[in-house]
């Protein structure tokens, strides 16, 4: 999968799934201790979950060997397949020689990537939830225009004051804005944390941890935080910045409105 948080989101379902029936997972992303990962790795595991660079960083240094395991699984695959991730994807497939299944997992689909999917599987089962091009009925979207002489920090504000704004979680595209809207939520006394990749692993889970709890009442976050992620009860998410693709608008704002509940998405956007 694409992000950390992702896999051990992932990690932590198996094991509570699993739970009693002797089956074992081992997870490996950036971040953290390679030496750690080694040692975890002398262990017979039935489930590899992992970021694509730290499975190839062990794969090359012949702890990991994917030529053993027979299936594979690209969940969020078209953020998998895109060019970010998809040489270390091409890499790990050429060196899975007994794989025997292969499964892709996305709440949408990009068209472009058909000819590389074709390459990956063979006569595939297609299964479809949704169009993949559509966002949930369970969110209720709305733009909200910024004149140039307003202040978009004090519409958030505003917004904010609402107490129907009780778990809320607020996009950005640069991590520089990331860190400026969180670090003036919490002066103007909101509680607020901040993920983002260029902080360590320890504080993002620590973050996102003190919002699933309820400590904090909004998340800042780039698009590390759009996919797959599952908190509960999330309220609304805000788009501070126009995301820069369609498929990344649809996959912010399905983290609300889960479960059968209603949620509401808000988009600021530049009046001309």
């Amino acid at each position: 999968m694409p992000t950390r948080e992702l896999a051990l989101q992932i990690e932590e379902e198996f094991k509570s799934l699993s739970r009693g029936l002797k089956l074992f997972s081992a997870t490996f992303i950036g971040g953290t201790s390679v030496e750690r990962d080694l040692s975890k790795l002398r262990k017979h595991h039935h489930m590899i979950i992992g970021t694509p660079g730290r499975l190839m960083d062990l794969a090359n240094r012949r702890s990991l060997r994917l030529e053993e395991i027979s299936i594979l699984v690209l969940d969020e695959f078209d953020r998998m397949l895109d060019m970010g991730f998809v040489n270390d994807i091409k890499k790990m497939i050429k060196l899975m020689g007994r794989r025997r299944q292969t499964m892709l997992f996305s709440a949408t689909i990009d068209k472009t990537q058909q000819s590389l999917i074709d390459n990956i599987l063979s006569s595939p089962i297609v299964i479809r939830t949704s169009s993949g091009n559509t966002s949930s009925n369970n969110v209720k979207q709305d733009v909200i225009r910024v004149a140039p002489a307003q202040d978009k920090f004090n519409l958030l504000l505003n917004l904010l004051d609402d107490k129907s704004f009780e778990k809320v979680l607020i996009f950005a595209e640069t991590k520089r804005l990331v860190d400026r809207v969180s670090k003036r939520l919490n002066r103007s006394g909101i509680p607020s944390e901040q993920i983002h990749g260029n902080k360590s692993q320890n504080y993002r889970c620590k973050a996102l941890d003190k919002f699933k709890k309820g400590k904090v009442q909004v998340l800042v976050a780039t698009d590390v935080a759009a996919r797959g992620i599952d908190v509960t009860d999330i309220t609304h998410v805000i788009n501070y910045q126009l995301p820069l693709s369609y498929e990344s608008y649809i996959h912010r704002i399905g983290r609300t409105g889960r479960a059968g509940k209603i949620g509401k998405a808000f988009t600021f956007v530049d009046a001309a």
